[in-house]
């Protein structure tokens, strides 16, 4: 009786509930995909975070690099493809490609590169110099084919990649 009087005629309490079950799904939903769009931003914003502390010049060098390039063309004209010898190099360090790499992979290797570039260490110092440049290129390359070459958006690694670009470019 007080559930008809609540929800009208004909509700059963099992259909009352099934309806709040219901909302309370399509609630989680949403908030998870608002989750998952706070956990992107929260890891873009880890990329300018590893752009405040102390940056290796040959960072900002690349940097500045890219970022005049961006900035006076817009984007670049068409780049090469990286060559088998810089894939074999980020092999070496287990790194994927810029398109097939996640965010988090990319700031974890910017976190490792940045160290290595500050290693007493000359060969690593010198692989993680050629690495950042090897970034660079692929990101020349993506932007230059306005990125149909990525097909999902799990791999968006370019993106951090660009905003720490950005945020230790002086230009």
């Amino acid at each position: 009786m007080l559930i008809n009087f609540l929800f009208g005629d004909g509700a059963t309490l099992e259909s009352v509930l099934n309806s709040n079950n219901n909302k309370i799904y399509k609630e989680s939903t949403n908030l998870s995909s608002l989750s998952c769009d706070d956990d992107k931003f929260s890891s873009l914003s880890m990329s300018a975070m590893l752009a405040r502390g102390e940056v290796p010049d040959s960072h900002r060098r690349t940097a500045d690099n890219y970022m005049v390039i961006k900035k006076i063309y817009g984007a670049p004209v068409v780049q090469p493809r990286i060559s088998v010898k810089d894939k074999a190099l980020l092999a070496k360090y287990d790194f994927n490609l810029l398109e097939f790499s996640t965010i988090k992979q990319i700031n974890e290797e910017l976190a490792f590169l940045k160290r290595w570039s500050m290693s007493l260490e000359q060969n690593l110092r010198n692989d993680a110099d050629e690495i950042i440049q090897i970034r660079a290129k692929e990101l020349k390359f993506l932007a230059a084919s306005r990125y149909v070459s990525l097909t999902s958006e799990i791999y968006c690694g370019y993106k951090a990649l660009e905003r720490y670009f950005e945020e230790i470019s002086k230009y």
